[in-house]
């Protein structure tokens, strides 16, 4: 007796795809997950000595050589479904409310009729195949819960447990604001999607929105001096994030974190600096929210620029003439030079040349063109300071020639890494002293790029409010100095320019508007 030749080719395809832990029940000769008639018969089709068919193979169970009596009192032992197993859960948690779609991973599931999550019944129960079943878990008690599997054959009990989550809130962005309100936070967080309402001091916020499972949007309501527990309701339960909100007098930007309101005596020790930094309305110490950079404010103001002569340095005469120059809007700046993690974060690759040290992350980024950074300013939202912005931002009140107050390059290392001290090489950031606005590394370590254009003779034309560089050229400025180079380049008024070349002394600092 043989058995219709289509019959057995696509049993054969079928047992060919099948993982091994599907073909391992005794007697299942078609690896359907059932030991029944169709078996037996494929079985008596090639009774008598084994061949080369697969079918052959499979009905000598006992693997003697010859499909006989012992091969039929091992079929006929297993009549009936195959026994499953269960190998994998994914994934494995989800929220206590339930809803979460698991998928079931195994062997002979395909008679899958219950599911079972913790004790309680899942829905959507789906046999997908012989190895995958899904369901939808139930509610649940926090904590992990046992997986259950009904099939024809039994039931059978996960390895792995499902683990009910609560949700939750990791990030509130920006985490103050005014106390007018009317403020866009963004809520960042675990099995958010139900979320219904969000108040903020009790006060219901406006326009609450559902971004996705992870992420809520609305806006704050006005609220009163200090901080406010954020709470979210909707069928995800509540939840409360104590102090979650700060309400504060002045205003943190949109794209920023607050750190700190107003400036730290003990960073900016002069007086007159913090009573003008407070007296814009603006927040010192933020974080922008997008790169987690760390930014300080820097007040509008008048300065003079322009050459500022060291104790054995003269200046350049492109630093010529001094002149007065007023910058009327605030602007924040980076705290430090922008570091090689956060131009790989958002750029993909490193063109540092002192890359691959145990500290490289934390060091300026380098080798980078005018060009290359626009598309990081590009990506992140910032600008580079103007030239004008980038001298008063580092003399910070001071008028001599380093922003120390000093003009002896003798008393400089305390402030930069130059070509006395750095060992032929870039330093991590931060590890010379700030300045009066709490900005570190403005001299030394690498030369920054600034937005303007380089004119050698520009000072005796330049616009003395907001001034911008000249129209086109050849170069851009460069300022600050940097590891190779000495003293009279860490100068306040010192000016380099370069084309569009690639240096291992030219990094950058990022600024933007409030």
């Amino acid at each position: 007796m043989n058995l219709p030749i289509r019959q057995l080719a696509i049993a054969a395809a079928l047992a060919l795809t099948l993982p091994a832990a599907a073909q391992s029940c005794t007697g299942d000769i078609f690896a359907n997950g059932i030991v029944n008639g169709a078996d037996l018969g494929a079985m008596l089709s090639y009774w008598g000595p084994r061949t080369s068919d697969p079918f052959s193979v499979a009905s000598d169970i006992n693997d003697d050589g010859i499909i006989n009596g012992g091969d039929l009192g091992a079929l006929l032992a297993n009549w009936g479904p195959c026994p499953a197993s269960i190998s994998r859960i994914t994934p494995t948690e989800g929220c206590f409310v339930g809803g979460t779609t698991i998928t079931i991973t195994g062997s002979y599931l395909g008679t899958a009729s219950e599911v079972t999550v913790g004790g309680v019944l899942a829905t959507i129960v789906t046999a997908n195949s012989l190895t995958t079943v899904t369901a939808v878990t139930p509610a649940g008690i926090l904590g992990p819960a046992t997986v259950v599997v009904t099939t024809a054959a039994g039931t059978y009990t996960a390895l792995e447990t499902f683990t009910y989550m609560p949700a939750s809130v990791s990030s509130i962005a920006p985490n103050a604001g005014t106390t007018a309100g009317g403020s866009q936070i963004t809520i960042t967080g675990a099995y958010l999607a139900l979320t219904t309402g969000v108040s903020i001091g009790g006060e219901p916020c406006t326009d609450v929105a559902v971004v996705n499972a992870t992420t809520v949007t609305a806006m704050t309501p006005a609220g009163t001096l200090g901080n406010a527990d954020v709470v979210l309701t909707g069928g995800k339960g509540t939840i409360t994030v104590v102090g979650g909100y700060r309400y504060v007098s002045i205003v943190v930007p949109s794209w920023a974190t607050l750190v700190e309101e107003e400036p730290d005596s003990a960073v900016v020790t002069d007086s007159a600096l913090r009573a003008s930094i407070a007296a814009t309305g603006l927040a010192w110490r933020v974080r922008h929210t997008g790169t987690q950079m760390e930014m300080l404010l820097v007040p509008a103001g008048i300065f003079t620029m322009g050459c500022t002569a060291a104790n054995f340095y003269t200046c350049g005469n492109d630093e010529e003439p001094q002149h007065l120059v007023t910058l009327t809007q605030a602007f924040y700046i980076g705290r430090y030079e922008v570091t090689q993690s956060e131009w790989v974060a958002k750029m993909g690759s490193n063109p540092s040349f002192f890359q691959g040290y145990s500290d490289s992350p934390s060091r300026p980024v380098e080798q980078v063109t005018w060009n290359t950074i626009e598309g990081f300013l590009s990506a992140t939202g910032m600008r580079l300071p103007s030239e004008a912005e980038w001298e008063y931002a580092c003399r910070a009140s001071t008028t001599t020639a380093f922003h120390n107050g000093s003009s002896d390059e003798r008393n400089v290392g305390v402030i930069a890494w130059y070509g006395d001290n750095a060992n032929i090489q870039t330093h991590v950031v931060g590890g010379k002293a700030a300045n009066a606005l709490g900005l570190h590394d403005m001299a030394g370590n690498v030369r920054e790029l600034v937005n303007d254009w380089y004119g050698y003779n520009y000072y005796s034309v330049s616009p003395s409010t907001n001034p911008l560089g000249p129209v086109s050229a050849t170069s851009r400025v460069c300022r600050g100095g940097s590891w190779p180079y000495y003293a009279a380049f860490l100068r306040s008024s010192a000016r380099t320019s370069e084309t569009y070349g690639q240096y291992a002394d030219i990094g950058f600092r990022v600024a933007r508007n409030p």
